[in-house]
Formats: C-alpha cells, structure tokens, sequence
C-alpha cells in the first residue's frame, strides 16, 4: 500500500476522533453551565412557605457566638418562625477539637436569646459537613413524622443542601440568608457559584460531601 492511501486512510479515523472530542468538550461545558445556572437561579429564589421545619446549616461559632455567616442564617430563620412558617427550628453542626459549644448548641443559644421557646428548637449536633448532618436531620424528621423543611443557608449553597435532603426523603425548599459575607461582592459571589457548581457535580456524581471545615459548605 503506498504512503499516500495509507495517509488518506488515517485521516477520517483523526477526523472522527477529533469530533467525538469536541463533542465530548462541549458536553462538559454544558454540564459544567447548566450546573452554574441551576446554582445561580436557586440562589436569587425565595421558596418560603409553610413546613413542619426550619433548618439552619451551621457554619463556625466561637465559644457560643454565631459567626457573621452563622448569625446571617439564624436571622433568616428567626424571620421564618415569627412570620408563622413553621413551628420548630432544627439547628445543626458538631465542634472542632477545642470548642466548648456545637455550631447546633450555638445557633441554639442565640435563638433562644431572640425570643424562640427552647422547646421549639432541636439541636442536632451531629456531623461535620451537610450531608452528614441533614442524614440526622432525616432521621429525626421521620422519628418525629416530619416530612418538609425549609433549607437555610446561603444562597449559593442552596441547591446542594436542597438536594441532599431530597434525597433523604424530606420535601424541601430553600430559604437562603441575604446578608453575610458571602454576599458582599460580585467576586466573592463569583467564587462561591464556581465552588458550588463543582461541589454539586462531586455530590451527584460520588453522593459524597465536598467538605471545606468550618465554612458550613461541606
């Protein structure tokens, strides 16, 4: 066979390869910006309504006081309760080696300092990242027969911990805080929805949690 056939032979195989790579790539992009915007729509929506509970992702406390990220949440959630939306509020988030108090004792704390029943607040101090702790969440709800909630964290994080407990059975909805310092600026929004897209691709693909310590968006 002479040089010039075999050459005019290997150039439609290279020319199908380079097509299933470019489609491959454009897949991904796809992916990668359906995921981007699902986070970004998410993260500007509201779904407040009426639930049997209100649960509040924990972030970083330092010896019992909420973080600004922290305390954004809890006013979100305090803002829930006093409108009527709910009758319980689930506080959630275990300690670092050291604290003296749980992200769920603290959140729990500072409710309470705000005028909300302790009876009317259960601290779930279980779980060091999201996943593990609306799995305990779950099994709560289901102990108590709760089966909806409203998700409170911020807005990029929404859709992931929305997610999660979907697929733990509960009926849920977000209900993210506006203030704190993940919503300051444009950059540090930027940031976190590149974050979160890939963080929920990771989840989806590995149902296993991207977990950051002590940012509450493990």
């Amino acid at each position: 066979m002479s040089p010039h056939r075999a050459a005019h032979r290997r150039r439609p195989a290279g020319q199908v390869f380079g097509r299933v790579l470019v489609g491959a790539l454009l897949v991904v992009l796809l992916v990668i910006g359906g995921t981007a915007f699902r986070v970004w729509q998410v993260a500007r929506a509201d779904d407040r309504r009426p639930v049997d509970i209100v649960v509040v992702l924990g972030a970083a406390q330092y010896h019992g006081k909420p973080s600004d990220v922290l305390a954004a949440r809890l006013e979100q959630a305090l803002d829930l309760y006093q409108d009527g939306l709910t009758k319980y509020i689930v506080t959630v988030g275990g300690r670092l080696p050291g604290d003296a108090f749980t992200e769920a004792q603290a959140s729990k704390k500072w409710l309470t300092g705000n005028g909300v029943p302790a009876e009317k607040i259960i601290d779930v101090d279980v779980g060091s990242d999201t996943l593990g702790s609306l799995e305990a969440v779950a099994d709560i709800s289901r102990q108590r027969g709760w089966t909806s909630a409203l998700i409170v964290s911020d807005p990029w994080h929404s859709l992931r911990a929305r997610t999660m407990a979907n697929d733990f059975g509960l009926k849920a909805w977000a209900s993210p805080a506006r203030s704190g310092p993940v919503v300051q600026t444009r950059e540090v929004q930027f940031k976190y929805i590149v974050r979160e897209t890939g963080a929920l691709l990771y989840y989806r693909l590995t149902h296993a949690p991207a977990e950051t310590i002590g940012d509450g968006l493990g």
